[in-house]
């Protein structure tokens, strides 16, 4: 009984057990298998997206757009932009010029939004 315990915790911790000679059962570090799990997280891919602003239209408005049209948002030059992570706002922040390529742009992030206040955007 004491055995099968084990062996459930070992599974559960991703670890196993290695008996040795003098009958010591040796377990991973716990660090260890937080670092292994961490370094999973780690590896796990997001969509992050900056939104400048955005329009709701009649799709017959939509349908007439062509090259060279405007759409006016609704975030006026100077506002915020929102930084989203999966769909939940994580922060906002400032459309800067990148430093070392002058011909294209960044965000700089001015506020972290905590994880209570944070909502999904539609």
């Amino acid at each position: 009984m004491e055995d099968d315990r084990g062996e459930e915790f070992d599974r559960a911790i991703g670890g196993r057990r290695v008996d040795s000679e003098d009958g010591v059962v040796e377990r991973p570090l716990v660090q260890e298998i937080d670092q292994r799990k961490l370094e999973s997280i780690l590896r796990i891919p997001v969509v992050l997206q900056v939104i400048v602003g955005s329009v709701t239209m009649p799709v017959a408005n939509l349908l007439k757009l062509g090259r060279g049209a405007v759409v006016p948002l609704d975030h006026k030059l100077g506002e915020p932009v929102d930084v989203v992570v999966n769909g939940r706002l994580i922060a906002r922040g400032e459309v800067v010029v990148v430093e070392d390529d002058n011909t294209r742009f960044g965000v700089s992030l001015t506020e972290i939004i905590e994880p209570g206040i944070a909502q999904r955007r539609a």
